[in-house]
């Protein structure tokens, strides 16, 4: 089981997603559309599990090839293989189990790349919803502090509902 260990807001994430996405860009060069920091370490003030998340877009998954697996793995990401997240595909930088940096690749203006924007930027204008959020993810680390699928599972309604009102707020 992995340790759930939640920091708080560290401002070197950011200077960290500049610097992978530089690497990233040049790897996927020729397919990657846009590329975007995710999840908690790219909002401003919220605490989180030190990973950043990263989110790449290409046109259609099916244009990474081998070659871009192999440029991905010089830059120290290696391809996990989700078979049940067909909408996806994830890469890890870092030890199994241990990884400091994990690269979401979604089709670039696709439902996943979206929602992942729409939650990620109403968490940075709602404050009170970062607040909300973050003690959340405190009081689950506290519960599951060595299981953390049940720690993610647990976020899963307040991550449904910050969306809903995101997507209500753009309507």
């Amino acid at each position: 089981m992995e340790q759930v260990i939640i920091s708080e807001y560290n401002p070197q994430w950011a200077l960290e997603f500049e610097q992978e996405k530089m690497k990233i860009a040049e790897a996927l060069d020729g397919i990657v559309l846009g590329i975007e920091h995710i999840g908690s370490t790219a909002v401003p003030g919220l605490g989180a599990k030190p990973i950043i998340d990263i989110m790449a877009g290409v046109s259609a998954l099916d244009e990474i090839t081998p070659v871009h697996h192999d440029r991905m793995e010089r830059i120290g990401y290696h391809f996990v293989d989700h078979p049940h997240f067909p909408e996806r595909r994830f890469f890890r930088r870092g030890e199994w189990r241990a990884g400091t940096h994990h690269l979401h690749i979604y089709r670039h203006g696709g439902e996943h790349w979206n929602t992942q924007l729409l939650f990620r930027d109403y968490l940075i204008r709602h404050p009170e919803a970062l607040k909300e959020y973050f003690r959340l993810k405190q009081e689950l680390a506290e519960q599951h502090p060595h299981d953390r699928a049940k720690y993610t599972e647990a976020k899963g309604t307040l991550i449904r509902k910050i969306i809903a009102c995101a997507r209500a707020e753009k309507s």
